[in-house]
């Protein structure tokens, strides 16, 4: 057993249950031993009537167990003894969430329901998505953590803060694709529900939410899950949806509008009347920047697009101008279109030689900000040109600031919508799909027929 491994079974005076992190036996879920160690003590001091202090170890054999006058845990490579009363009777007819007391240790349980969904599986990458019936998982713990100090160990087991949502529609992502291709940075188990945005109805909440309530109508953030008529969030990753707005429109906002506010307001720091340079015009997060630097940052927009017709969109979506890149040298018409001076900002999606254009089409002091490769070209940056120019080059990757910086993943959502509900902006949604036709939404996306964002119905 790996140090701050749950242990593999628990024993009380009064009944017995079985303990391992995120498994299930019979209908009963028991999270009864933490895995993180740092960053509380001064949390857990605080709260003693969660905390149990350690006797010295008195067995380093590879189980853990409950003995006949306590239970010990495993803890940085040895057994910690509780010198506690055991656990309460637990039985496997109770259907009801509910926390056990072991003295002052909260213990949580979460049950399975009875409740099934139906859930779009990929089973084996590269190949069609499966539309099953599954069964809905249980409400889990947010966290555990312990910590040690002064030569004792504190425990302190947290409440459920997970909410079960009823999904409406979930927004379909290229990198939804590349996940079912195994071609994603985030690798994920098989099988694996793809989905990572998605709005809804609020079912349950967790015993410790307090933020949403059933009932309430939400839109979500997952790295998976979302492609189902139900899906579990932490509620932090939830925002209620503004009176006024669809939840069709609320679908799209999260990655699209998410990613387009972040680079305009906190990477590229837009300004007003700035000239920003928008590849890939097209797409669901191509039309998102241009609505959201026309209508909320006051620039003017040159749209680049690989058609016409996808050109023809982004005019009509508010962009100034437009270049079709896959007959026009795109450095000289940026150069004509901004009399010689070039765009202040560039936005770049595409890629390969599109991306070096782009690179050479920025004015003095300009920025580049990278979003993707949807050429399928990762480029090299020429030294040089940021040299020449005082150019500065920087990457977005929305989703990373949900670890390394929550509160501007969150304040993007919550600006998005805003603007959403006092009209400012105005979603484009390019095509939708019934959970069913998931298949021909894929390939949909993988064929380069849609521009804005497609959708998956569940209802």
């Amino acid at each position: 057993m790996e140090p701050g491994e749950p242990p593999k079974r628990a024993e009380g005076r009064r009944g017995t249950a079985h303990s391992t992190r995120g498994q299930s036996h019979g209908d009963v879920h028991l999270y009864a031993s933490p895995h993180a160690y740092q960053h509380l003590s001064a949390l857990l001091l605080k709260r003693k009537r969660h905390l149990l202090a350690r006797e010295r170890p008195q067995s380093s054999g590879a189980g853990s167990h409950f003995a006949k006058d306590g239970f010990s845990l495993p803890f940085t490579g040895c057994h910690t003894t509780f010198r506690e009363p055991c656990l309460h009777e637990i039985r496997s007819s109770d259907k009801l969430d509910g926390t056990l007391q072991i003295n002052g240790l909260v213990g949580i349980l979460g049950r399975t329901s009875a409740r099934g969904y139906r859930a779009a599986l990929c089973t084996e990458l590269g190949q069609p998505l499966q539309l099953r019936d599954v069964p809905s998982p249980p409400l889990r713990p947010h966290q555990h953590f312990c910590c040690c100090l002064n030569g004792k160990i504190y425990v302190c087991l947290l409440l459920f803060l997970q909410v079960r949502v009823g999904v409406h529609y979930c927004g379909l992502n290229f990198a939804d694709i590349l996940a079912c291709q195994g071609l994603y940075q985030e690798k994920h188990a098989l099988p694996f529900t793809p989905g990572m945005e998605f709005s809804g109805t609020v079912l349950e909440t967790g015993e410790n939410v307090r933020t949403v309530k059933e009932g309430c109508q939400v839109v979500g953030v997952t790295g998976t899950a979302a492609m189902a008529e139900e899906c579990v969030a932490d509620q932090k990753m939830l925002w209620r949806v503004p009176e006024g707005v669809s939840h069709e429109d609320a679908a799209v906002m999260p990655i699209t509008y998410g990613t387009a506010t972040v680079v305009l307001q906190h990477r590229a720091r837009v300004q007003l009347g700035e000239t920003v340079l928008v590849t890939a015009g097209a797409g669901a997060t191509g039309l998102a920047l241009i609505d959201l630097a026309v209508n909320v940052f006051k620039a003017k927009v040159i749209a680049a697009a690989g058609s016409d017709a996808k050109c023809e969109l982004a005019l009509k979506r508010g962009a100034s101008h437009s270049v079709n890149y896959s007959r026009s040298n795109l450095r000289d018409e940026v150069k004509r279109l901004t009399d010689g001076r070039g765009a202040n900002v560039a936005i770049e999606a595409v890629g390969g030689d599109i991306f070096k254009a782009a690179l050479q089409s920025l004015a003095w002091e300009g920025r580049i900000v990278v979003m993707g490769f949807a050429g399928g070209k990762i480029p090299s940056i020429p030294a040089n040109l940021l040299l020449l120019k005082n150019v500065s080059a920087m990457g977005v990757y929305w989703t990373r600031y949900q670890e390394e910086d929550f509160p501007v993943f969150s304040s993007t959502m919550s600006s998005a919508l805003q603007y959403c509900q006092e009209g400012k902006i105005h979603p484009h949604i390019g095509a939708v799909f019934k959970l069913e036709e998931v298949n021909e939404a894929f390939n949909h996306v993988l064929q380069r027929k849609s521009t804005g964002k497609v959708i998956i119905s569940m209802k």
